[in-house]
């Protein structure tokens, strides 16, 4: 299953899988995007095991009902990669009543692993992968405002989002180090996307730096492929990669008390 798999790395991400013979679960907001690309992929790989489901991010009663449609039309989860975010200029409010850049970035995906751990657990060895950012590493965790109900600025709690990511990413690993589920965590490179394109500002930046050499989508998805796919990371679980390397995130981001008081407030704010 790969969320945000209508556009840029996500879609990246299924045609690469697509044509080494996956079943491919997409998952987009619109029906017509997710059966469009479906169409696109079948038509390029040849391989017509592509199905999609659809739900809005920013409404964790949708993550519930993706969860439980997959629950019954499918026996089993390989491999689940938490893909689709937003980078939002000014402050937006999900249905839940939480800051959307948060509630997509990292709620939905928080919820909807969970609510898929079962799943997963059949498999003989599944992996989970959960697309961060280097951005993670400008921000800290404020649980005093974790909402950004006070001076809100897109870019820090875009990074924020991206942080809670990597340290969900950890604490999840340590939770499941007795199965046989891997968890990691990646950061793609700056993506020549139309992720950010209803922000005036970022279509600006991004126009600036795709002169200076951003990576296209394909290559942004390699590493996510790499963990998706690789022999050499079937025993690896815990890490953060970047170029298909193993690296050091940001110092907060090992900090395992911080990852187990947002894992709790992260229970709190989705129900779980």
């Amino acid at each position: 299953m790969i969320t945000g798999a209508t556009s840029g790395i996500g879609r990246e991400m299924a045609f690469a899988l697509a044509g080494l013979n996956y079943s491919i679960i997409l998952v987009g907001r619109n029906e017509k995007k997710c059966q469009t690309t479906r169409k696109k992929i079948i038509k390029r790989s040849g391989n017509k095991q592509i199905n999609f489901l659809t739900a809005d991010f920013s409404d964790l009663s949708r993550i519930r009902n993706l969860a439980n449609e997959f629950i019954k039309k499918y026996p089993k989860l390989d491999i689940l990669i938490n893909n689709a975010g937003v980078y939002l200029m000014n402050r937006s409010v999900s249905v839940d009543g939480y800051e959307k850049t948060f509630a997509v970035n990292h709620l939905a995906h928080f919820l909807l692993t969970n609510l898929l751990l079962e799943k997963l657990k059949t498999s003989p060895a599944a992996r989970i992968i959960n697309v961060s950012s280097m951005a993670h590493d400008k921000r800290n965790i404020d649980f005093d405002d974790l909402l950004y109900e006070k001076n809100y600025n897109g870019l820090n709690a875009y990074s924020r989002s991206k942080l809670a990511n990597i340290l969900f990413t950890y604490e999840l690993a340590r939770l499941l180090k007795d199965t046989k589920i891997t968890v990691n965590a990646f950061h793609p490179g700056f993506i020549a996307t139309n992720f950010g394109r209803n922000n005036g500002l970022i279509r600006f930046v991004l126009r600036r730096l795709i002169k200076r050499g951003a990576l296209t989508p394909a290559e942004g998805a390699d590493t996510g492929i790499y963990l998706a796919t690789s022999e050499e990371v079937d025993q690896v679980s815990g890490k953060y990669f970047v170029n298909k390397k193993a690296v050091n995130s940001s110092t907060e981001s090992y900090d395992e008390n911080l990852a187990k008081e947002l894992w709790n407030k992260s229970r709190e704010l989705t129900g779980l």
